[in-house]
Protein backbone atom coordinates (compact mmCIF):
# COMPACT_ATOMS: atom_id res chain seq x y z
CA UNK A 1 0.00 0.00 0.00
CA UNK A 2 1.33 3.30 -1.02
CA UNK A 3 0.16 7.01 -0.29
CA UNK A 4 1.02 9.85 -2.50
CA UNK A 5 1.46 12.54 -0.64
CA UNK A 6 1.88 15.35 -3.59
CA UNK A 7 -0.30 15.40 -7.04
CA UNK A 8 -1.82 17.55 -8.69
CA UNK A 9 -4.69 15.59 -10.59
CA UNK A 10 -6.40 18.91 -10.59
CA UNK A 11 -4.60 20.41 -13.64
CA UNK A 12 -4.86 20.69 -17.50
CA UNK A 13 -2.06 18.06 -17.90
CA UNK A 14 -5.49 15.39 -16.53
CA UNK A 15 -8.33 16.47 -18.41
CA UNK A 16 -8.59 13.91 -20.96
CA UNK A 17 -7.51 10.54 -19.10
CA UNK A 18 -7.81 11.30 -15.38
CA UNK A 19 -9.93 8.40 -14.56
CA UNK A 20 -7.47 6.10 -16.28
CA UNK A 21 -4.76 7.57 -14.66
CA UNK A 22 -6.20 6.99 -11.68
CA UNK A 23 -7.59 3.65 -12.09
CA UNK A 24 -3.20 2.76 -13.13
CA UNK A 25 -2.44 4.06 -9.45
CA UNK A 26 -4.91 2.04 -7.97
CA UNK A 27 -3.21 -1.25 -9.83
CA UNK A 28 -0.13 0.17 -8.63
CA UNK A 29 -1.17 0.17 -5.07
CA UNK A 30 -1.54 3.54 -4.49
CA UNK A 31 -4.44 3.88 -1.75
CA UNK A 32 -4.10 7.10 -0.81
CA UNK A 33 -3.34 10.65 -2.56
CA UNK A 34 -3.52 13.99 -1.42
CA UNK A 35 -4.57 16.62 -3.97
CA UNK A 36 -2.61 19.83 -3.79
CA UNK A 37 -4.66 22.93 -4.83
CA UNK A 38 -2.45 26.34 -5.49
CA UNK A 39 -4.68 28.80 -7.02
CA UNK A 40 -8.05 29.95 -7.76
CA UNK A 41 -8.24 27.24 -10.97
CA UNK A 42 -6.92 24.29 -9.23
CA UNK A 43 -8.40 24.46 -5.45
CA UNK A 44 -11.99 23.92 -6.44
CA UNK A 45 -11.00 21.23 -8.60
CA UNK A 46 -8.64 19.43 -5.65
CA UNK A 47 -12.32 19.40 -3.54
CA UNK A 48 -14.13 18.31 -6.41
CA UNK A 49 -11.62 15.32 -6.51
CA UNK A 50 -11.50 14.94 -2.52
CA UNK A 51 -15.58 15.00 -2.36
CA UNK A 52 -15.99 11.71 -5.16
CA UNK A 53 -13.10 9.22 -4.01
CA UNK A 54 -12.58 7.69 -0.17
CA UNK A 55 -9.69 7.83 -0.19
CA UNK A 56 -8.11 11.34 -1.86
CA UNK A 57 -7.82 14.18 0.30
CA UNK A 58 -6.73 18.05 -0.37
CA UNK A 59 -4.27 20.84 0.76
CA UNK A 60 -5.60 24.15 0.05
CA UNK A 61 -3.06 26.72 -0.63
CA UNK A 62 -1.23 29.58 -2.53
CA UNK A 63 1.66 29.24 -4.78
CA UNK A 64 4.71 31.57 -4.30
CA UNK A 65 5.47 31.76 -7.57
CA UNK A 66 1.70 33.72 -7.49
CA UNK A 67 2.30 35.35 -5.02
CA UNK A 68 1.83 38.51 -6.20
CA UNK A 69 -1.81 37.92 -7.32
CA UNK A 70 -3.01 36.76 -4.00
CA UNK A 71 -5.74 39.11 -2.66
CA UNK A 72 -6.82 39.12 0.71
CA UNK A 73 -10.13 37.39 -0.24
CA UNK A 74 -7.79 34.17 -1.30
CA UNK A 75 -6.23 34.16 1.57
CA UNK A 76 -10.05 34.33 3.60
CA UNK A 77 -11.23 31.85 1.30
CA UNK A 78 -8.26 29.43 2.37
CA UNK A 79 -9.39 29.68 5.91
CA UNK A 80 -12.98 29.07 5.36
CA UNK A 81 -12.12 25.91 3.09
CA UNK A 82 -9.50 24.62 6.00
CA UNK A 83 -13.07 23.41 8.14
CA UNK A 84 -13.70 21.26 4.59
CA UNK A 85 -13.28 17.45 6.40
CA UNK A 86 -11.69 16.47 3.10
CA UNK A 87 -8.78 19.46 3.79
CA UNK A 88 -5.78 17.72 5.37
CA UNK A 89 -3.24 20.44 4.94
CA UNK A 90 -2.37 24.27 4.16
CA UNK A 91 -0.43 24.73 1.26
CA UNK A 92 1.36 24.23 -1.29
CA UNK A 93 3.29 27.56 -0.03
CA UNK A 94 6.69 28.59 0.14
CA UNK A 95 9.79 30.58 -1.88
CA UNK A 96 10.63 29.94 -5.01
CA UNK A 97 13.36 32.23 -6.42
CA UNK A 98 14.16 30.30 -9.84
CA UNK A 99 11.15 32.28 -11.38
CA UNK A 100 10.96 36.14 -11.00
CA UNK A 101 7.24 36.68 -11.69
CA UNK A 102 6.50 37.35 -7.89
CA UNK A 103 9.15 39.65 -6.08
CA UNK A 104 10.86 38.12 -2.92
CA UNK A 105 9.68 40.57 -0.87
CA UNK A 106 5.94 39.37 -1.41
CA UNK A 107 6.90 36.08 -1.26
CA UNK A 108 7.76 36.24 2.14
CA UNK A 109 4.75 38.14 3.21
CA UNK A 110 2.07 35.73 1.81
CA UNK A 111 4.45 33.00 2.81
CA UNK A 112 4.00 34.32 6.37
CA UNK A 113 0.41 34.95 6.42
CA UNK A 114 -0.18 31.53 5.40
CA UNK A 115 1.81 29.67 8.09
CA UNK A 116 -0.35 32.22 10.51
CA UNK A 117 -3.60 31.02 9.15
CA UNK A 118 -2.19 27.40 9.68
CA UNK A 119 -1.67 27.93 12.74
CA UNK A 120 -5.07 29.56 13.13
CA UNK A 121 -7.06 26.40 11.64
CA UNK A 122 -4.59 23.87 13.16
CA UNK A 123 -3.57 22.04 10.05
CA UNK A 124 -0.06 21.14 8.68
CA UNK A 125 1.44 23.54 6.19
CA UNK A 126 3.38 21.81 3.02
CA UNK A 127 6.19 23.88 2.19
CA UNK A 128 7.90 24.65 -1.70
CA UNK A 129 11.25 25.35 -1.53
CA UNK A 130 13.42 26.49 -4.75
CA UNK A 131 16.61 28.14 -4.11
CA UNK A 132 15.48 29.78 -1.78
CA UNK A 133 16.75 27.78 1.57
CA UNK A 134 17.69 29.97 4.43
CA UNK A 135 15.20 32.16 4.10
CA UNK A 136 12.34 29.34 4.25
CA UNK A 137 14.59 27.69 6.93
CA UNK A 138 14.28 31.82 8.68
CA UNK A 139 10.56 32.02 8.26
CA UNK A 140 9.83 29.01 9.75
CA UNK A 141 11.25 29.49 12.41
CA UNK A 142 10.40 33.13 13.33
CA UNK A 143 6.44 31.92 12.50
CA UNK A 144 6.63 29.60 14.97
CA UNK A 145 5.71 27.00 12.10
CA UNK A 146 6.47 23.92 14.50
CA UNK A 147 3.55 24.56 16.48
CA UNK A 148 1.65 22.53 13.25
CA UNK A 149 4.55 20.84 11.73
CA UNK A 150 4.76 20.09 7.81
CA UNK A 151 6.16 18.65 4.89
CA UNK A 152 9.02 19.93 2.96
CA UNK A 153 7.40 19.22 -0.23
CA UNK A 154 9.58 17.23 -2.78
CA UNK A 155 12.90 17.83 -0.76
CA UNK A 156 16.09 18.35 -3.29
CA UNK A 157 18.51 20.24 -0.87
CA UNK A 158 21.63 19.19 1.03
CA UNK A 159 21.47 17.34 4.20
CA UNK A 160 22.78 20.18 6.04
CA UNK A 161 19.41 21.41 6.80
CA UNK A 162 17.29 18.32 7.49
CA UNK A 163 18.05 18.44 10.94
CA UNK A 164 17.01 21.72 11.38
CA UNK A 165 13.58 20.66 9.54
CA UNK A 166 13.39 17.15 11.69
CA UNK A 167 13.54 20.07 15.03
CA UNK A 168 10.50 21.78 13.53
CA UNK A 169 8.01 18.91 13.69
CA UNK A 170 8.61 18.55 9.51
CA UNK A 171 8.21 15.21 7.68
CA UNK A 172 11.06 15.28 4.57
CA UNK A 173 8.91 14.10 0.81
CA UNK A 174 11.14 12.65 -1.78
CA UNK A 175 9.95 12.37 -5.25
CA UNK A 176 11.33 11.44 -9.28
CA UNK A 177 14.60 13.12 -8.43
CA UNK A 178 15.81 10.10 -6.01
CA UNK A 179 15.72 8.35 -8.58
CA UNK A 180 17.86 10.53 -11.10
CA UNK A 181 21.59 8.81 -11.60
CA UNK A 182 23.37 12.20 -11.41
CA UNK A 183 20.96 13.42 -8.27
CA UNK A 184 23.41 13.09 -5.27
CA UNK A 185 21.39 15.32 -2.90
CA UNK A 186 18.33 13.31 -3.04
CA UNK A 187 19.97 9.89 -2.87
CA UNK A 188 21.73 11.43 0.58
CA UNK A 189 18.75 12.23 2.00
CA UNK A 190 16.77 9.13 1.16
CA UNK A 191 19.37 7.58 3.24
CA UNK A 192 19.73 10.10 6.40
CA UNK A 193 16.34 10.66 7.55
CA UNK A 194 14.68 8.58 10.20
CA UNK A 195 12.22 6.52 8.39
CA UNK A 196 9.51 7.58 10.42
CA UNK A 197 9.90 11.03 9.08
CA UNK A 198 10.13 10.25 5.64
CA UNK A 199 7.39 10.30 2.70
CA UNK A 200 6.75 9.75 -0.90
CA UNK A 201 5.61 11.63 -3.53
CA UNK A 202 5.26 12.03 -7.57
CA UNK A 203 4.37 16.25 -7.77
CA UNK A 204 2.42 14.58 -10.92
CA UNK A 205 2.54 15.63 -13.41
CA UNK A 206 5.75 16.71 -13.23
CA UNK A 207 9.28 15.42 -12.33
CA UNK A 208 8.51 11.93 -13.39
CA UNK A 209 11.15 9.17 -12.15
CA UNK A 210 13.22 7.39 -13.63
CA UNK A 211 13.11 5.23 -16.21
CA UNK A 212 9.79 7.78 -17.15
CA UNK A 213 12.06 11.24 -16.60
CA UNK A 214 10.79 13.35 -19.39
CA UNK A 215 7.09 12.15 -19.66
CA UNK A 216 4.48 13.33 -17.28
CA UNK A 217 4.64 11.74 -14.34
CA UNK A 218 1.56 10.37 -12.70
CA UNK A 219 0.62 8.83 -9.12
CA UNK A 220 1.76 5.07 -10.08
CA UNK A 221 4.95 6.22 -10.12
CA UNK A 222 5.50 6.83 -6.59
CA UNK A 223 6.00 2.95 -6.82
CA UNK A 224 9.34 3.87 -8.17
CA UNK A 225 10.25 6.08 -5.27
CA UNK A 226 9.22 3.69 -2.84
CA UNK A 227 11.43 0.75 -5.02
CA UNK A 228 15.11 3.31 -5.34
CA UNK A 229 14.17 4.23 -1.45
CA UNK A 230 14.16 1.04 -0.52
CA UNK A 231 17.28 -0.04 -2.38
CA UNK A 232 19.58 2.72 -1.26
CA UNK A 233 18.60 2.31 2.34
CA UNK A 234 18.68 -1.40 1.74
CA UNK A 235 15.76 -2.73 3.40
CA UNK A 236 12.95 -4.15 1.61
CA UNK A 237 9.79 -2.45 -1.00
CA UNK A 238 7.26 -3.41 1.91
CA UNK A 239 9.15 -1.92 4.66
CA UNK A 240 9.20 1.26 2.53
CA UNK A 241 5.92 1.56 1.72
CA UNK A 242 4.70 0.64 5.27
CA UNK A 243 6.65 3.22 6.86
CA UNK A 244 5.73 6.00 4.70
CA UNK A 245 2.17 5.28 4.23
CA UNK A 246 1.56 5.05 8.16
CA UNK A 247 3.90 8.43 8.09
CA UNK A 248 2.04 10.06 5.90
CA UNK A 249 -1.72 8.80 7.80
CA UNK A 250 -0.35 10.02 11.09
CA UNK A 251 0.87 13.78 9.77
CA UNK A 252 -2.65 14.02 8.10
CA UNK A 253 -4.74 12.94 11.05
CA UNK A 254 -6.25 10.62 8.19
CA UNK A 255 -8.09 7.41 10.42
CA UNK A 256 -8.37 3.77 8.09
Amino acid sequence: MLFDTHVHLNITQFDEDRQEVMQRAKEAGVEYMVVVGFDRQTIPKALELAEAHTNIYAAVGWHPVDAIDMEEKDLEWIEELASHPKVVAIGEMGLDYHWDKSPKEIQKEVLRKQIQLAKRVQLPIVIHNREATEDIIEILKAEGAGEVGGIMHCYNDSAEYVQECLDMNFYISLGGPVTFKNAKDPKEIAKLVPLNRLLIETDCPFLAPHPNRGKRNEPAFVKLVAEKIAELRDISFEEVSEATTNNALKFFQIKE
